[in-house]
């Protein structure tokens, strides 16, 4: 109870800072441009990566998207690439930029491996209480819609991608997840659950999709 209690105000609280945040209206045009010519080359304009190590942006949660790239703005979530990428945007920039992606529709990636499916349905609904394993669902939803603003929405996503950010968590390599909670979750999890877990991700949908 004390750490869904947790959680809820994390996320509300995190909902809000973007709230207070808002002012005038994005620029959806200028931020059109931005996709077009700076980001479509890993993340397509609309933001259905082709590329499985370029993650899909389309219908992702918006407040997730801005928090990400003021992350790699401020060095919080490291990568070269991406932090070269956002160095010349600002705040008003960074949200008209979530906007514009978190309205593209997605182009939903589907599970592929059958034989691990149950597997992963096992760990996204109930996790692993034995090894201290919580439920995906329980921050990224049943249905992998995800939750403003620190989850994202995993459903269609690329299996390849959910499993490498999953891995950068239990390394290490990124940190820029509240309170530690990814990393902390990840760290119990072995090679053929992430893959498990990541392959039954790509296969959810959720309304809209």
């Amino acid at each position: 109870m004390i750490k869904r209690t947790l959680l809820l105000t994390m996320v509300l609280a995190s909902g809000g800072v973007f709230a207070q945040g808002e002012g005038a209206a994005p620029d959806l045009a200028k931020a059109k441009q931005t996709a077009e010519t700076i980001c479509a080359g890993c993340h397509m304009a609309d933001g259905n990566s082709m590329l499985p190590a370029n993650p899909k942006l389309a219908g992702q949660v918006e407040e997730y998207l801005y928090k990400q790239l003021t992350d790699f703005k401020s060095g919080k979530r490291a990568s070269p690439v991406m932090g070269a990428m956002v160095a010349s945007l600002n705040e008003d920039d960074m949200k008209a930029l979530a906007a514009h992606f978190a309205s593209q529709t997605l182009n939903p990636e589907s599970a592929r491996n059958t034989d691990s499916l149950a597997a992963g349905q096992k760990l996204w609904r109930a996790g692993n209480l034995d090894k201290g394993i919580p439920a995906c669902a329980g921050c990224h939803g049943p249905a992998g819609a995800g939750l403003p603003a620190q989850f994202p929405a995993l459903s269609g996503q690329f299996a390849d991608y959910i499993e490498t950010q999953v891995k950068a968590f239990r390394a290490g390599e990124r940190a820029n997840d509240p309170s530690r909670m990814m990393q902390d979750i990840a760290i119990k999890m072995t090679d053929p659950e992430i893959a498990a877990v990541a392959d039954y991700a790509a296969g959810l949908r959720h309304q809209g999709q």
